[in-house]
């Protein structure tokens, strides 16, 4: 039977997943401050898809996907370190934040590194209608 179109908006739990994702970076940041780095990002993503191969007709596999990761960059001054995880445990995330922060205190100073001035930021975000579910 197919979903009703109206079923995706009410379905749809981007917004929660988004803010848990936020709620997680800031978190991140938080604990790339209080290691001693004077710039930090995270990076969060969360993916799920479904993939149908058919041939000659006939559905030959289906695939259903789901991931995730989360990658901090930190800068101690003009060094940089960098770590990932795809476990959300808050003893990895700590450990994440950790490595990355090890890195950066043992690599050489490189003048280009760091993140660009908040002058050069985006402030402002068009909707761009991106947002078109279809009923499979």
């Amino acid at each position: 039977m197919p979903v009703p179109h109206a079923a995706f908006a009410h379905d749809d739990d981007s917004l929660a997943r988004l803010e848990a994702l936020t709620g997680l970076s800031q978190r991140l940041l938080d604990r790339c401050r209080a290691a001693g780095a004077s710039q930090a990002e995270v990076s969060c993503s969360e993916d799920a898809g479904l993939n149908v191969n058919v041939r000659m007709g006939e559905v030959e596999t289906v695939e259903s996907t789901r991931d995730r990761g989360i990658a901090v960059t930190v800068y101690f001054g003009t060094r940089k370190g960098s770590a990932s995880t795809a476990d959300l445990r808050e003893d990895s995330l700590a450990a994440t934040v950790e490595q990355a922060c090890a890195i950066a205190r043992y690599t050489e100073d490189d003048a280009a590194a760091g993140l660009a001035d908040a002058a050069r930021m985006a402030t402002a975000f068009p909707d761009l209608d991106t947002w078109h579910p279809w009923e499979l």
